[in-house]
């Protein structure tokens, strides 16, 4: 049976966004769910009840019957991909039947399209399924039981997580008071590591890192510990809006041992598809490309992410409405007496002086669905993904329910729904 674009985007149905086309490419929802399947805390169809345990304790809370919700806990770009990306797939229904060698345009196309966006060659490529793929790949080449991760605590769990599983030893720098990564921390454990994981922007506190505090990292680590390789993920690099950071790219391509990670999945919209690649000079990528899954992204997403990457007013378009409705979503929180940290990603860490837990099961009774625990901060602070525009109106009215001021008791006020639990801030950074 024929496919037209037309016939396609009818199963997108305005009026039920949880079952869309869209949401399926976008994968709304799905970063938390698995993240609580990887945590071993997953419940039936992720939805399950209140998380119970110490630990993460992330579990979904139900939804009341008949509650629409609003999955704000993945950062998931909430629109999905653009106009250009569907009419791509809809395209490749006829070469379906092929394998990604075999398809038109090729996977090797998707590597030279990746490779002349970032200006680099082809050979400084790696494509993954999803830049988890390159991140676990990572874990594999360059740890060891002998040749520790270090990374940041909280940070993005995949490579921490992996570790683990293999019994490679990891070491964990909590984040600054700030929320961003302590990059003096990470330097006084980094001699002999395998690998150095440096999110930036960091997920989930959303804090950046200056390109001249990255590239003056790196240099330090290669003098004191030069066979350690340091990956640098700019999953969130398109929703930036500092002036000081820039991407790390020229910087791998100029140093041994360093290469960076991105992805499709953020401010491109297509976290279901799974697309991503890393970036670095030949020496550096080889030894991902020699665990690289065969076939690992299908016919479809190489057309979409080749016709993605040509749609830049796209992403110049999704990165203003994100930063329209991160500017409001600070505010409300700010003026309900929470601290935000300063976010540069499609998301917030906030300070609500009260357990996660408590909060997102008091926000769940109206629809809203927000993030799941980040130990060490589970009992202070939650992240908040960015919806559309409508979605956040609604949510952030849902969060001044939850967590209007209460009146005052025996002289001291405290803030409604937290216990009169008070913002403790993040606390200083040291290894854990």
């Amino acid at each position: 049976m024929s496919v037209t674009r037309r016939g396609f985007l009818s199963l997108v149905s305005p009026r039920d966004r949880s079952s869309s086309v869209i949401d399926v490419i976008a994968a709304r929802g799905h970063e938390a769910y698995w993240a609580e399947q990887a945590a071993g805390q997953g419940t039936q169809a992720g939805q399950g009840g209140r998380a119970g345990g110490a630990g993460r304790g992330g579990n979904r809370p139900a939804l009341p019957e008949g509650v629409e919700a609003i999955r704000i806990s993945s950062n998931e770009n909430p629109l999905g991909p653009g106009k250009a990306v569907l009419d791509a797939i809809v395209g490749k229904f006829p070469e379906a039947g092929r394998y990604p060698f075999n398809s038109t345009p090729s996977e090797t196309k998707l590597a030279e399209t990746i490779a002349a966006f970032n200006k680099v060659k082809v050979e400084n490529i790696v494509v993954g399924g999803g830049s988890q793929e390159i991140l676990k790949s990572a874990i594999r080449a360059f740890t060891s039981p002998f040749r520790p991760l270090v990374t940041a605590a909280p940070t993005f769990e995949n490579c921490t997580q992996i570790a683990r599983r293999m019994g490679h030893p990891v070491y964990e720098v909590k984040v600054d008071s700030a929320g961003r990564l302590d990059l003096e921390g990470m330097i006084a454990v980094v001699r002999g590591a395998g690998l150095v994981f440096l999110n930036n922007p960091n997920n989930p506190t959303a804090t950046v890192h200056s390109i001249k505090a990255v590239t003056d990292f790196v240099e330090r680590v290669r003098r004191i510990s030069p066979d350690t390789v340091i990956l640098i993920d700019e999953a969130y690099h398109d929703y930036v809006t500092d002036p000081e950071y820039q991407t790390a790219i020229p910087l791998a391509m100029s140093a041994s041992n360093v290469f960076v990670a991105r992805t499709f999945s953020k401010a491109y919209g297509m976290a279901g598809m799974r697309i991503g690649y890393a970036v670095g000079a030949t020496d550096s990528v080889k030894p991902l490309a020699r665990l690289k899954m065969p076939y690992n992204i299908s016919v479809f997403g190489i057309t979409a992410a080749i016709a993605a990457l040509g749609d830049q007013p796209h992403i110049a378009a999704e990165r203003a409405r994100n930063t329209e409705v991160r500017a409001m979503t600070v505010k409300t929180f700010e003026e309900l007496g929470c601290k935000p940290t300063a976010s540069q990603g499609n998301f917030i860490f906030v300070d609500i002086g009260q357990p996660a837990r408590v909060f997102r099961d008091a926000c769940a009774k109206s629809g809203v669905m927000v993030g799941r625990d980040f130990p060490p901060f589970e009992n202070s602070h939650v992240r908040i993904s960015m919806g559309t525009m409508e979605e956040m109106k609604k949510a952030n009215a849902v969060f001044r329910e939850v967590l209007r001021p209460s009146a005052p008791a025996g002289g001291g006020g405290s803030r409604g729904g937290g216990g009169g639990v008070q913002p403790g801030g993040l606390g200083r950074g040291s290894r854990s």
